[in-house]
């Protein structure tokens, strides 16, 4: 059965092994599993060099149309061929407002593009296989590498031009295009914003468990201490802590976020009146729980359709992605 035909056109040969191979498979000449001819049988058919095969049947792969098997080689994987744009998404771990970007992103791709979602938990190791192992497969990577170290390693091996960082900016990957938070100027004009209710307290306490959080939201927040002269602490549990009246916390996750509420309840103390809360990153559930707690967040849909964007577009630029105050009846 010959899966591959060419003509004279001005279309190029490489796209004509991809719309011939298309053809084949939504007409049902190949079905899911099926084996494609080799390259050397199509180069020699047609008299073509490997590349110009090579380049159609890669093409191909980052689709997800097809794939290789080492020593044996490509077979269909999808039969759906409306797909032009296969997308590798790397998040450090799943919660509400990544599923706010998540979801936007996916809206603004529109319906021919193909998203696979990956999440490496904040483990080095994870990071690593996943990008490795998925290397060649994407028409695009989207990596977002936390506050991880040696991210380069991996990364720098995935094709350059298809590589879009999200979140947070390393000095090992500048290269790469970005949309980014500024975590320390966020935290800082945040907290700036409610200066004239956080005087209404006597101490100002983050939580910060190093292991998850970025760097710059404790400079930020060291940053605006010092330059109001608040009283301030930083702490990275909330084990051993009783809140107190007169104190404000600033809370950078939603388990913790709980905590400190119940804690509040437990010692008998009015929130807002008593204790400050300011909670980072907005969510539907912060508008409503305890009549609502302030945020200082990024906007999350918007960083979604920026991304999308950049990806449809083939842009390479980086993009700082706005923050604010939501004030609410927890200060």
């Amino acid at each position: 059965m010959k899966i591959v035909s060419l003509k004279k056109s001005g279309v190029p040969k490489y796209k004509q092994i991809v719309n011939s191979i298309e053809r084949a498979i939504v007409s049902g000449k190949l079905k899911k599993g099926d084996k494609l001819p080799s390259l050397n049988v199509v180069k020699d058919q047609h008299k073509l060099s490997r590349d110009t095969v090579l380049n159609a049947f890669n093409e191909l792969k980052t689709r997800g149309i097809i794939h290789s098997v080492v020593g044996k080689g490509y077979f269909v994987s999808s039969e759906d061929v409306l797909v032009k744009k296969k997308i590798f998404l790397l998040f450090d771990e799943l919660n509400s407002f990544k599923e706010d970007l998540y979801n936007s992103f996916l809206d603004c791709l529109g319906d021919n593009c193909q998203v696979d979602i990956f999440f490496h938990h904040f483990n080095e190791d994870v990071f690593n296989k996943l990008i490795n192992d998925n290397n060649g497969n994407y028409s695009s990577y989207v990596i977002m590498p936390a506050n991880l170290k040696n991210v380069n390693v991996a990364v720098d091996n995935l094709p350059k031009e298809n590589v879009y960082i999200l979140d947070q900016k390393h000095p090992e990957l500048l290269d790469y295009p970005v949309i980014f938070q500024n975590f320390e100027k966020d935290i800082f004009n945040g907290l700036s914003s409610a200066l004239s209710k956080l005087k209404n307290y006597k101490k100002l306490i983050l939580l910060f468990p190093k292991v998850k959080q970025p760097k710059g939201i404790l400079n930020g927040f060291q940053l605006f201490c010092d330059a109001n002269n608040f009283n301030s602490e930083v702490i990275s549990s909330l084990e051993n802590s009783t809140p107190k009246k007169g104190e404000v916390y600033l809370i950078l996750d939603d388990k913790n976020l709980i905590r400190i509420i119940k804690k509040i309840k437990e010692n008998n103390l009015q929130l807002s009146k008593d204790i400050g809360l300011i909670s980072f990153n907005d969510t539907i559930l912060k508008e409503v729980v305890a009549d609502g707690i302030t945020t200082i967040s990024t906007d999350f849909n918007l960083m979604g359709e920026k991304l999308a964007q950049m990806i449809l577009n083939n842009e390479h630029t980086k993009i700082e992605n706005p923050s604010a105050l939501i004030l609410r009846k927890s200060l």
